[in-house]
C-alpha cells in the first residue's frame, strides 16, 4: 500500500472530507444535526456516544476507507504519478 501522504495532508480538501467521514455517520445514527454539535460539550458527548457503539464505529471506518481509496487504482495505492506529486495536483 503506496500512498502519497504528504500530498493528501497538504490538501485542505481532504482535511474536510476526513471532518465529514467521522462527524456525518455519527450524526446520522444519533439523529443529531449540525446544531446539537455547536458546544464542545455537544460534541463530546456525540463522540462519546459513537465511541461506545460498534455500528457506528463500523460506519465510520468505512467512510475513512472510501476516503483514502482511490477508485481509479487497482488496489489501495496511488497510482504510480500520484506518488511523485510533491504538491496536490492543480
Amino acid at each position: 500500500m503506496k500512498i502519497n501522504w504528504k500530498v493528501r495532508l497538504k490538501n485542505p480538501v481532504f482535511w474536510a472530507n476526513l471532518a465529514a467521514a467521522v462527524v456525518l455517520p455519527i450524526l446520522a445514527y444519533l439523529g443529531l444535526s449540525w446544531k446539537d454539535i455547536t458546544t464542545w460539550t455537544g460534541l463530546g458527548n456525540a463522540l462519546l456516544e459513537a465511541v461506545k457503539n460498534p455500528v457506528i464505529l463500523v460506519s465510520v471506518l468505512v467512510s475513512v476507507w472510501n476516503l483514502i481509496n482511490d477508485p481509479t487504482t487497482k488496489g489501495l495505492s496511488d497510482s504510480q504519478r500520484a506518488l511523485t506529486y510533491t504538491e496536490p495536483n492543480t
